[in-house]
Formats: structure tokens, sequence, C-alpha cells
């Protein structure tokens, strides 16, 4: 057991995790996201593509914790930002409190200068827990749904541009509308390979339901995104306008296009995340899209 994790209950072990352990990790937290929201939110991709995170050392950054049976208890991980969940079965024994806190000494050790985590507003446990040890609210964010009792209705494109699915080729030119359009208010930007794991590397990307816009043969505006098997819905990963082409309604017709190739597919809902940081709140509440729930981006300097 690390020295930074002292005080571990009886009964319980804890080592780093590997490569091995995605599939138990996706399955705790599928578990917690059920008990949470009734339903799935994170696909197996997800998992993945953060336990690839550039910079994130396996042996150092994570940690899982086991039963005496060897069933996952609870995990955590920290490179820049954390994430820490526990099995409904096993909270209330000090496990989020030691592995909070196991983070917050390995974020310190790596030379971060603060540690950020996401926590869901209605787990008022984690709120009151993340506030006890002085993390202070940053951002907040939005999980939107929008809702299809009936096919949505296509509005025609701006002139001069043209909306096709996204196929094969399209990738690089993608990512880089992407960035760009991301620079103003992400901390970094991501190489190719990073945003690729995170988008259209991931089993659940969908190519025949993300849209791109075009404006004389160049990529100006792009919807990227995911079908969630364990949800049943669509999933909006990333919405990006190049500057020069905003405010012409190419977002919402993309968004549109989106919404009917998932209801063709026999899906009744899609959802997307944005946060407060983004500006883009109102865009979608004009699109139809409301709030299915919120979560607060708290950070705790080191």
């Amino acid at each position: 057991m690390p020295d930074l994790f002292p005080g571990l209950p009886p009964g319980y072990a804890a080592r780093p995790t590997t490569a091995d352990d995605i599939g138990d990790i996706h399955r705790l937290v599928a578990t917690c996201e059920r008990e949470l929201y009734g339903r799935v939110q994170t696909d197996l991709g997800r998992i993945a593509a953060d336990f690839a995170r550039p910079g994130l050392v396996p042996e150092l950054d994570t940690l899982l914790i086991h039963d005496r049976a060897g069933r996952l208890a609870a995990r955590a991980w920290v490179n820049r930002r954390s994430e820490v969940d526990v099995h409904p079965e096993h909270r209330g024994r000090g496990l989020g409190s030691g592995l909070l806190a196991w983070a917050e000494a390995r974020a310190g050790q790596a030379g971060s200068a603060r540690i950020v985590q996401t926590v869901p507003d209605n787990d008022r446990n984690a709120v009151a827990l993340f506030r006890s040890r002085g993390y202070e609210p940053m951002v907040t964010e939005w999980l939107l749904e929008f809702l299809m009792p009936e096919e949505p209705a296509l509005h025609e494109p701006p002139v001069g541009i043209t909306v096709r699915p996204f196929r094969g080729g399209d990738e690089h030119d993608a990512h880089e509308l992407v960035e760009d359009a991301f620079d103003e208010w992400q901390q970094r930007r991501k190489t190719y390979q990073e945003w690729a794991r995170h988008t259209v590397e991931r089993p659940t990307f969908a190519p025949a339901m993300s849209a791109l816009a075009f404006d004389d043969g160049q990529l100006v505006g792009a919807v990227l995104s995911l079908d969630l098997p364990d949800a049943g819905e669509g999933y909006i990963e990333q919405v990006a306008v190049r500057r020069d082409h905003r405010n012409r309604g190419i977002a919402r017709l993309l968004l549109r296009n989106a919404f009917r190739a998932f209801y063709q597919r026999g899906r009744r809902a899609c959802v997307l995340g944005t946060h407060s940081d983004t500006g883009a709140l109102n865009l979608y509440l004009r699109v139809g899209m409301t709030v299915r729930h919120s979560s607060t981006v708290f950070r705790k300097d080191l």
C-alpha cells in the first residue's frame, strides 16, 4: 500500500491501474452513474482515452481499491485534473476522502499548482466533501438533452454553405478546426493523437451522425458525435465553427443535421455537455435543448 494513502480500511487492497483494468473501471463508473442519474453516460472508449492521457504515468497517477473478494470498490487518477469514483456499496468507509487526499498529494508531488475535479451538483455528499477540503468552484458544466418524439426539421443552409456527414480523410482537418475554435478557452491544444482518442478513434464514434459544413470546399464547422449503446441515445462530443463564420446559423444547422441522423437510427434523445467558459449555453437552448443536470468544476490550489 503506498504511503500516500494511509489508513486503508481492513479488507481492502490498493494498486495502480493497468490496461487490463479498463473494463472493470467502466463497470464501476457505470454503476455510479446509474445510482446518481438513473442511466449510464460514460462509454468504454472514454475510460481508455483518459488512461492514455499524455503525461499520465499509471504506476504513479492511478490507484484502484479492491475488496477482499477482488471486486473493484473505488478508483482514482490524477493528471492536471482528477477523478475519484467509489462504488455505492463501499461508501461511508473513508475510501473517497482517502483517494482525494492521495490525488492531492500526488498532484503536488508531480509539481502541479492546482488540482481540478468535476462534481455533480446533486451529489450533495461529494460537494460537501470537496468544500470541506478547501476546494472552490471554478466553472459550471451542463449536460443538455434534445428529445425527439418526431423527426427534427432541417433549415436551409446559409448562402454558400454545404453540409455532409463526416467521412474518412476528414480527421486532420476536423482536428485543426476544433483546436483552433477551442483555443479561446481551453488551457492547451491537444495533439492529433490525444484528440483522436477522445473522438474519431473511439469505438462509439458515429461518422454518419457527425455533420461537417464547408464554404467553397473549406471546412468551417463540425459536429462530432458518439452513439452510446448503454444509454441508447446520441452524444455530441464536439461542436466547432471557424471564427470568421460564426453568427451565421452554422452550428444550429449542424446540430439539427446530427439530431435528425440519430432519429433516423432509432434514437429519441441526443445529449451534449458544455460549460460556462465556452459561452455556448444560450446557443444550445435556442436550438431547443434543455438542461438535464449540472455539475461544478472545483479546484484547489496546492
